[in-house]
This record gives C-alpha cells, sequence and structure tokens, in this order.
C-alpha cells in the first residue's frame, strides 16, 4: 500500500506520538521539516533562512509530496502558504492568511462585514515619540491594550492605565519588537498587500480598546469554500490578571450565544476568503452587556486544545489538519472519547524572576498520571534554569507545567486538579516577586 507522505514543520515526539493516533493513520508517512528546537525554544526565528532550508529539504525528497503543514503559530504558519505554493500542496493563500495574522488589516477586514463585534483601534509606531497623543486623537482612552501587529501567544501584550504604563510598555517594545518584525517583514514582501496595509509594517503596533467577558475559542476549517466550526473551548484566567488558568473543553456558554459566535465565524472567515485550511477565532462574552467580541483570528488548531478532543470527541483535532492538506474533508468524530469533559491547567507562579532548582521528578509525575487517569504532565522548566529565559510566556507569570486532564464532570475536574497542584513541588532560589 502506497503512504501519504506529510512533512511536519517543527515536529516533535509528542505530535509524532498524537500523528500516529489519527484516524487513517496507517496510510501516512510523517516527515519532521525544521528541527523543534528552532521553532519552540528560542524566540529568534531567521525566517528567510528556514524557508530556504525547508525548500532544499523537500526538493531533495525523491518521493511525491502529499503535505506540508504545522501546528504553531508564528512563525510556521506564515511559512505554509510559501512552502505549500512552491510544492503544490493544499493550504490556504498566503494573502488570506494575512488578513487574519496582520492584526491591523485583520481589524480593518472585519469591520467591513462585523464591525458591531470588533473593538475601536489604530496602529501606531513604537517608535514615534508622540504615540500616545496620536492614539488619543484616534479616540482610544485609558485603559486600553496594546500589543505588536504580529505576536506569539500573549507575548510584548500590555494593559495601559496609565501615561506610565505606556512608557514602560514602549521600552520593552522598543527593545524586543524586532525579535518579530524583522521576519514577519520578510514574509509581507511575498504578499500582495494594500497600500494601507504595506505602510503598517511588523514594527508597527497596535492600541484596542479594552474588550473582556468570557473568553472561548471557535475551533473550524474551510473545505471548498465551506466554513465549518466544530467545537468551542473555554479559556478561563487566574483572577484579576491576564495569565490563562485552564482551557475547557465543551464550552458552558449559553447555546445561543455559541450559535451566534458560530455566525460570525462563518461570515467573516467567507469574507476573508480563507480555504483548505483549519483555523481558530478567540471571543468574549461580555455577560452583563450581552455583546460578543471577536479578538482574534489564528490560522492553525491550537495545539493546547489536541487532548482535549481526543478525550471528548476521541481523537486530536491534528486530523482537521491532515485531512484538509490531504484534500478531503475532515473526518472528526463528536462524542466519542472516554471523557465528557477534559481541561488543560497551566501552572504557573507570579514572580518577576527567579532560578528553578527543583522540578518534580519522573517518579512523581507518573504517580500523579497514575492516580488521576487520562493526565498528561508536560514540565516547562528544569532545574537551574533562570524563568526569565523562558520563551512565549506572558507579560505577567511564567508556566511551570501543563496538564492535561480528563473528567465525568465540572467539578470533578476542578477537584482533580486541585489535588494534583498540591502535590506538585517546585523550589526557587533568587526569587524576585
Amino acid at each position: 500500500m502506497s503512504r501519504n507522505n506529510i512533512f511536519v514543520v517543527g515536529l516533535n515526539d509528542l505530535n509524532r506520538q498524537r500523528l500516529q493516533q489519527l484516524r487513517g493513520a496507517e496510510a501516512h508517512r510523517i516527515h519532521g521539516l525544521i528541527a523543534p528546537e528552532e521553532i519552540y525554544d528560542t524566540e529568534v526565528f531567521p525566517l528567510e533562512d528556514m524557508v530556504r532550508r525547508a525548500g532544499e529539504t523537500l526538493s531533495a525528497f525523491d518521493e511525491p509530496i502529499d503535505a506540508i503543514i504545522g501546528y504553531m503559530d508564528f512563525p510556521v504558519s506564515t511559512m505554509l502558504p510559501i512552502l505549500c505554493q512552491r510544492f503544490g500542496t493544499r493550504t490556504t493563500s498566503l494573502e488570506s492568511l494575512l488578513r487574519c495574522e496582520h492584526k491591523y488589516w485583520s481589524r480593518l477586514v472585519q469591520r467591513e462585514v462585523i464591525g458591531n463585534y470588533i473593538p475601536r483601534f489604530t496602529a501606531f509606531d513604537p517608535f514615534d515619540d508622540d504615540a500616545l497623543a496620536k492614539i488619543g486623537a484616534a479616540g482610544l482612552y485609558f485603559p486600553f491594550f496594546v500589543k505588536p501587529i504580529k505576536s506569539s501567544g500573549s507575548r510584548l501584550g500590555f494593559r495601559i492605565d496609565s501615561p506610565e504604563d505606556f512608557q514602560l510598555a514602549i521600552g520593552r517594545l522598543r527593545n524586543e519588537i524586532g525579535l518579530i518584525s524583522e521576519p514577519f517583514n520578510f514574509i509581507l514582501e511575498q504578499a500582495r498587500l494594500p497600500e494601507e496595509v504595506r505602510a503598517v509594517d511588523g514594527g508597527y503596533c497596535m492600541a484596542e480598546e479594552i474588550i473582556g467577558g468570557w473568553q472561548c475559542t471557535v475551533e473550524g476549517y474551510v473545505f471548498e469554500g465551506e466554513v465549518v466550526p466544530y467545537g468551542i473551548v473555554d479559556s478561563i484566567r487566574y483572577p484579576q490578571v491576564l495569565s490563562f488558568f485552564r482551557y475547557h473543553y465543551p464550552s458552558r456558554l449559553p447555546e445561543h450565544i455559541q450559535a451566534r459566535m458560530r455566525d460570525l465565524t462563518q461570515t467573516i472567515m467567507t469574507h476573508i476568503g480563507y480555504d483548505n485550511a483549519a483555523f481558530n477565532i478567540e471571543f468574549f462574552w461580555d455577560e452583563i452587556q450581552n455583546r460578543v467580541w471577536l479578538l482574534e483570528i489564528n490560522t492553525r488548531i491550537s495545539q493546547s486544545h489536541c487532548d482535549l478532543f481526543a478525550k471528548v470527541d476521541g481523537v486530536s483535532h491534528q486530523q482537521v489538519t491532515v485531512d484538509l492538506a490531504l484534500g478531503r474533508r475532515p473526518d472528526m468524530p463528536h462524542r466519542e472519547g472516554g471523557f465528557r469533559v477534559a481541561g488543560k491547567f497551566f501552572y504557573r507562579v507570579f514572580f518577576v524572576d527567579a532560578r528553578v532548582t527543583r522540578v518534580p521528578t519522573d517518579q512523581e509525575l507518573k504517580a500523579l498520571e497514575q492516580t488521576f487517569p487520562g493526565t498528561f504532565i508536560e514540565l516547562q522548566v528544569e532545574p537551574g534554569q533562570q524563568l526569565s529565559t523562558l520563551p512565549e510566556q506572558d507579560s505577567y507569570s511564567y508556566a511551570l507545567a501543563y496538564i492535561w486532564m480528563g473528567a465525568d464532570s465540572d467539578e470533578a475536574l476542578e477537584n482533580n486538579y486541585a489535588q494534583l497542584a498540591e502535590r506538585l513541588t517546585f523550589e526557587f532560589t533568587d526569587i524576585i516577586g
């Protein structure tokens, strides 16, 4: 039996294991493309060189290339349209992807069809000493949120409550924005952009009206022009801060709110022209005002949600990515998993910095996973590590471990995590609180 050759940018052991558990996996040969440490363990992305080396690897492959996929945000997501176009595999166009990932362009396009569901916004140059005054002239006043035109995760995102907050954020942005702006500008050079978008390159930032409420993510895909939302995952934060506490599936939002989010998803993704690829959209529901807000669009499945779908629906939603890349309508089951609910928990410390001196041992982790069946724990730190060296962290805390758990009820899930968290032992020195 001939097998499909599927190349995965940044393939690591965890994702290889997940891919081997998909429906039809016996018909796939999985190949890595770009070492995972170049994607996961760094904040420096020589994107032009990465695209060149990936192209050389693919060109040297002497069998058919059936699919090129990835599960990461920047830089992986932006590489895929370039590589897929070059080697004749399926994904959405670079321009439609950028209508989602270039935050300013995305807001402009959203405003054309769902303007009542997005916050007020403006772009600004963080190196412009008059930036704050220009933000005010655009109708945005304290408090507001700032973030780069292109970012990854929650990195370099700040709530601004005062001029002092803005100056502190500007200092960080000026020092660090180049890590993403330079490689993102390489991607922009490959695309056909409207002039108003081309003028706002990767070195710019966004200021947006503060929105909030019950946060969730609609996971979906587009197949031959048909937009299909297939699951909604709640994103629950720690009290009073922006840091995530857990992702929870299925969503506990009222059904009529979920239906409105699915409708908005179909409207905007059709308007963008996104096709033959997976995506997810983050929304807020402001329960007091009964108002839905669109936060942002991501051009990939969420890796954090893979195990949640496997636990509840029976297979990781990587199924969607693989099937679409092979030109097939996704064969995604529904509620065929071993648990009624599932969560990914973020075990965090709220330090400015510290040095890790102890992490849970393999034996301790294995005992916890056996105590709570279906649990998987992935440490994010090791002894001797300085917390400030961790990549992809928000501005308020550090995630020491990710814990995926399943249960038969919401209450059981929360209670099981509370018991597990009490038994996770980390130790630190040189703590800066």
